[in-house]
């Protein structure tokens, strides 16, 4: 048997018994998924034991083992949980950037919303890659974020796609905003001295925290969450007043940023090629 068979025994083992590698076909892995998920087994343990025995097989494929992966082409027995392509219409807009105007991130969420920048693309934006000359953004890298055994790392990585790699034109005040950002990016680290966080890769960084630490998903999506749940509150309270039930602001996620910019540029007919899939 092949060794890395170890990695799997313990979830499909069961259901697999001592069969070797090169007998395992792609109806085995897949009533072995359909039996655990009816004894009530989570989707996620399935998910991850299941991804074992895919890269286990892989292995088996490239040492001539087996000529055909069986963990392709199954089907997971449980519904995919798809977002809906959340966008804000122009009124729920102004209302954000307005509810935002004494945000510290008021400069970034105006820029998200004026180019359609991806949340990781905010997160490495660099200086020299705003062209005030040329009155455009160059997007040219993106900031990572993972944890390896708990410990967070963050570096900045090329884009997904070739297309990923975009010349963005100022549109609006996002000129007005960058310029800005830059001279509150400038009182910080005067004010913050050595405990500035950017440093490195990092120090030349257009969008960061208070601290000077690099913008990930998880810090704009919080404080998107702070300006939506200031919406919601003050919603509330003009309902009671008016006596009338409150009229709910609804969630909003980094991307949803990025969907709203594609709307305005539909709705105004704009056929720029500002953002790419």
């Amino acid at each position: 048997m092949f060794p890395m068979i170890s990695k799997f025994n313990n979830t499909f083992g069961r259901l697999l018994g001592e069969m070797c590698i090169q007998d395992i076909k792609n109806f085995h892995i897949q009533s072995a998924i359909t039996t655990l998920n009816s004894e009530g087994r989570a989707s996620s343990s399935i998910k991850d034991a299941l991804g074992n025995v895919t890269r286990c097989m892989e292995a088996a494929k490239n040492n001539n083992i087996i000529a055909v992966n069986p963990c392709f082409d199954i089907r997971l027995p449980w519904p995919s949980k798809k977002r809906l392509s959340r966008f804000l219409n122009q009124e729920e807009q102004e209302k954000f950037m307005t509810t935002a105007e004494n945000n510290w991130y008021y400069e970034m969420f105006y820029v998200m919303f004026n180019t359609g920048l991806r949340v990781g693309e905010v997160g490495g934006l660099k200086w020299c890659d705003v062209d005030f000359n040329e009155k455009c953004i160059h997007v040219n890298q993106a900031l990572s974020t993972n944890y390896v055994k708990g410990v967070k790392h963050e570096k900045l990585t090329t884009l997904k796609t070739p297309n990923s790699y975009r010349r963005i034109p100022f549109i609006g005040n996002v000129e007005e905003m960058l310029r800005k950002q830059k001279e509150k990016q400038k009182r910080l680290k005067k004010n913050l001295g050595e405990r500035y966080r950017g440093k490195g890769d990092f120090d030349n960084l257009v969008f960061c925290t208070t601290m000077g630490s690099p913008i990930t998903r998880y810090v704009a999506e919080k404080e998107i969450n702070k300006v939506v749940d200031a919406i919601n509150y003050e919603e509330t309270f003009v309902s009671v007043k008016e006596n009338r039930e409150p009229l709910p602001f609804d969630k909003v996620y980094s991307h949803a940023l990025r969907h709203t910019f594609c709307s305005r540029c539909f709705e105004k007919k704009s056929h720029q090629k500002l953002y790419s899939s």
